[in-house]
């Protein structure tokens, strides 16, 4: 039994004291043939390829879409319209008019035409002189200076699209941190089960060489065989563990290829010689981003507190709209006729008092009922909308507060599990010195194996867990690309 304790005592004194830090310091030692694959190389590979995050990238040309369609209200304009009736060999009339209207931001669209008018029954009021061959060139403005001089529909349609832009902005944000976060989850999950493995592998090698020198002591009958009985089913303890986290290991890798994809949006499968990995050390990012600096960051740019901002906006946009149709409407048009060239081509001086055409349009409700509606109404969605922004708001920085303090929590109870971790290593090996004194068995070396075992799987997952904390963090504060840099 001498050399069994002696050999125990060197494989698991030997592997403790190799460890400076932590009792998991060998298994983060990788060889030369792997390489390591980090968070941040994880995240570019998404923005650059994933095909949902291309897919958001639609939602910016919507936007371009939406304001080229409402500019298109501001369009110039060719027009045309030509009549003729021919009856009995007479030609009772013909008429044609064409015009160019250049719709402006201020509603003062001019406009330039040409009408030519002839026939033996034509209405007077569209007769125009023979001597210029039935033709007459008309010039002029249109302005409403009641409904609609402040701003119309066209207007507030083109406001309301470049709003959408920002909206759709804060929506591409959402979606991407979203996919940012859960492909963050899997990546730690992925790095606990990957360190895990080689944990327990690390474990099986040693229970396999264990058993193999119990064996031999046995057939020298320096060990009784219910050692032999012992140290076996320690090592069949340590292989189906090893077998276990090898399945969580290799699935934990087909999760994570599921965001990989190539440049021509070919998937990706992740090599088997990659590892995560691990840059920031334990509460650096305690140390550097403050709660009130999220806070402050999540209230200005929050894509959930963008998008009702801006339905604020577009409500108020609305209810200008609302005030403008509660006057009355007056719109004006003046034309000049044949000025300041006629017909012929000949160009003569502006007579503001002869030769124009002048119109006068004016209409009201007398309740106005329709239009008081319409602007009550919009006055009680931006009071709703404003309401919701308000709980959307708490809810956040909340939620921030909540995430914070489990960061905070699971920082402190990640060093009570090193120091665990550390203690219950400090205690195999005095279960080993008791052992070299006769007065410990393999059980009870087995059984502090085992709790070491377990102390430090769970500092591993402690450590991945924070590291889920801190994606999560930054996700509830809504920073875009779940990144400060």
């Amino acid at each position: 039994m001498r050399k069994i304790v002696l050999f125990t005592l060197f494989i698991l004194a030997a592997e403790a004291n190799a460890q400076t830090k932590s009792a998991l310091d060998s298994i983060f030692v990788l060889p030369d043939s792997i390489s390591f694959f980090n968070i941040e190389t994880f995240y570019t590979s998404i923005l650059q390829a994933h095909p949902i995050v291309k897919q958001t990238q639609l939602l910016n040309e919507v936007a371009k879409q939406e304001i080229r369609l409402a500019r298109g209200s501001f369009d110039p304009k060719i027009e045309s319209r030509w009549n003729t009736k021919e009856f009995n060999d007479k030609d009772y009339y013909n008429k044609w008019i064409a015009s160019f209207t250049v719709p402006t931001w201020f509603p003062l669209d001019p406009k330039i035409g040409i009408e030519h008018n002839s026939g033996a029954y034509i209405d007077p009021e569209n007769s125009v002189p023979d001597a210029d061959n039935n033709r007459q060139i008309f010039s002029g403005v249109s302005l409403p200076i009641g409904r609609g001089l402040f701003t119309d529909e066209r207007r507030t349609a083109l406001k309301q699209a470049k709003l959408f832009t920002k909206m759709a902005e804060a929506e591409q944000i959402k979606l991407i941190n979203k996919i940012l976060l859960d492909a963050a989850k899997d990546y730690w999950q992925w790095y606990y089960f990957y360190y895990n493995y080689r944990l327990l592998s690390q474990n099986t090698v040693i229970a396999t060489e264990i058993f193999r020198r119990v064996k031999l002591d046995a057939s020298l009958g320096e060990a009784s065989a219910i050692d032999t009985v012992q140290a076996k089913i320690t090592l069949q303890q340590r292989i189906v563990e090893r077998q276990e986290s090898y399945m969580e290991f290799i699935n934990a890798g087909i999760k994570i290829s599921n965001y990989l994809w190539d440049a021509q949006g070919n998937p990706l499968q992740l090599s088997q010689n990659v590892a995560p990995l691990l840059v920031r050390d334990d509460g650096q990012m305690l140390e550097t981003q403050t709660l009130q600096y999220l806070t402050a960051l999540a209230k200005e740019n929050h894509p959930d507190l963008v998008k009702l901002t801006v339905k604020l906006n577009q409500l108020e946009v609305d209810r200008k709209l609302a005030v403008e149709y509660l006057k009355p409407r007056l719109d004006l048009s003046y034309n000049f006729l044949n000025q300041p060239i006629s017909p012929g081509g000949e160009f003569q001086s502006f007579t503001f008092l002869n030769n124009y055409k002048f119109g006068l349009d004016f209409s009201i409700p007398i309740l106005i009922r329709k239009e008081r509606a319409k602007l009550e109404q919009t006055k009680i969605k931006i009071r709703s909308t404003g309401y919701e922004r308000t709980q959307a708001e708490r809810e956040i920085i909340n939620q921030i507060n909540s995430v914070y303090n489990q960061i905070v929590n699971t920082n402190i109870i990640l060093d009570h599990q090193n120091a665990i971790a550390h203690n219950y290593e400090r205690l195999l090996k005095a279960e080993l010195l008791n052992l070299e004194n006769g007065e410990s068995d393999l059980f009870k070396i087995n059984v502090q194996q085992e709790k070491l075992i377990q102390a430090q799987s769970k500092v591993l997952k402690l450590k991945a867990e924070y590291e889920k904390l801190k994606a999560t963090l930054y996700w509830a504060a809504g920073v875009r690309n779940l990144s400060l840099e």
